[in-house]
């Protein structure tokens, strides 16, 4: 037997036993620590098994539970609070470092970009911020006439209300004016081409690719359903988001052979979590009635200066080169925004 063999047969003769003897040790309060390691039978040397990195403290309790569903989807851990106050103010500075090796320190950027991706559809569902909802999923030709329907009854009423006023009464004016707004939705709903008794919806849709027709046909019969599709597609696939930014942030760089690809998805990852988080910050503001200014500030300023910073320092560049930079960046963004938007609608036809 060679000495591969030999090393071979003692560890797994060493373990049966560890192993039996390391279940010896729990108790009856929900936690236990053995000598040898529950999972691969490596004797304790440490906090942690060596050679597999299991903890030595386990437990059987619920808010130990509690504590694993919080780190293990939340990624709610000490580092957290180290990652989002760098990411917020020194994103350069924490983009660099990450990439070039301090990992243990912060939270990853896959791992914050799912996170911040997720709390932020999570909060405009609780917001009520949406394009459309599973109750609208009728057709196109009936949600308009239903709307226009109850408009009409609305605009009855109110006609008979503002009848039994007299001209000095204080509701009269009030009364008038969300007639007015009634009258308003009324004539911007008739000039749609979706209407009782139109034909547009038995339109035959030929571009000569049956893919796009497909899909345009899919919007033409219920829209509704479909901007429903294009918001859960959207929440599903914005990891393409990364690839296809990518190349737009290699054409920035792409004569500085030091900086490679991996480089451009840390920053880009890092800066759509940003993004995300800052979302979940105006979508609040919008819920609890803060004026347009306030939030209008933040997403006219925020995202260029958080941009402008972090190129500066993941990219150690000077002032007129993270500005050009930045200018190009703006204008990719538009085009990889319009990129993500038709590829999500191609795929809510299917």
């Amino acid at each position: 037997m060679n000495d591969i063999d030999a090393g071979a047969g003692k560890a797994v003769h060493g373990g049966l036993p560890a192993r039996a003897t390391g279940r010896a040790g729990t108790r009856d309060n929900g936690h236990f620590s053995e000598d040898f390691c529950l999972n691969c039978g490596t004797a304790l040397a440490g906090a942690y098994y060596h050679e597999c990195g299991q903890q030595a403290h386990l437990h059987r309790t619920l808010c130990a539970f509690t504590h694993d569903l919080l780190h293990g989807a939340l990624h709610f851990e000490g580092k957290t609070w180290r990652t989002l106050p760098q990411l917020a103010l020194k994103p350069g500075e924490l983009t660099r470092r990450y990439i070039e090796g301090e990992r243990a320190a912060f939270v990853s950027p896959m791992g914050l970009f799912l996170f911040s991706v997720f709390l932020m559809f999570a909060v405009f569902q609780i917001a009520g911020i949406g394009l459309s909802t599973p109750d609208d999923f009728g057709s196109a030709g009936t949600n308009i006439t239903q709307a226009i329907d109850n408009l009409e009854k609305e605009r009855a009423e109110l006609r008979a209300e503002l009848a039994t006023l007299e001209g000095d009464d204080a509701d009269r004016a009030a009364t008038m004016a969300e007639l007015g707004d009634v009258e308003e939705q009324l004539t911007a709903l008739n000039s749609l081409p979706v209407t009782a008794g139109s034909d547009w919806g038995n339109q035959r849709i030929d571009t000569g690719w049956k893919w796009l027709d497909k899909s345009l046909g899919k919007w033409r019969d219920n829209p509704n359903l479909m901007l429903y599709k294009l918001q859960s597609n959207s929440y599903k696939f914005s990891w393409l988001l990364i690839p296809l930014s990518i190349p737009f942030m290699w054409l920035l760089f792409f004569w500085k052979r030091s900086y490679r690809a991996y480089d451009h998805a840390i920053f880009i990852t890092y800066s759509i979590a940003f993004m995300s988080l800052m979302f979940i910050i105006v979508s609040i503001l919008v819920k609890i009635g803060a004026s347009e200014a306030i939030y209008g500030t933040v997403l006219f300023l925020v995202p260029p200066i958080h941009m402008y910073r972090q190129l500066r320092g993941a990219y150690h560049l000077r002032r007129r080169s993270a500005l050009w930079r930045l200018a190009a960046l703006l204008v990719f963004i538009t085009v990889i925004t319009v990129l993500f938007l038709q590829i999500v609608l191609v795929l809510g036809a299917y």
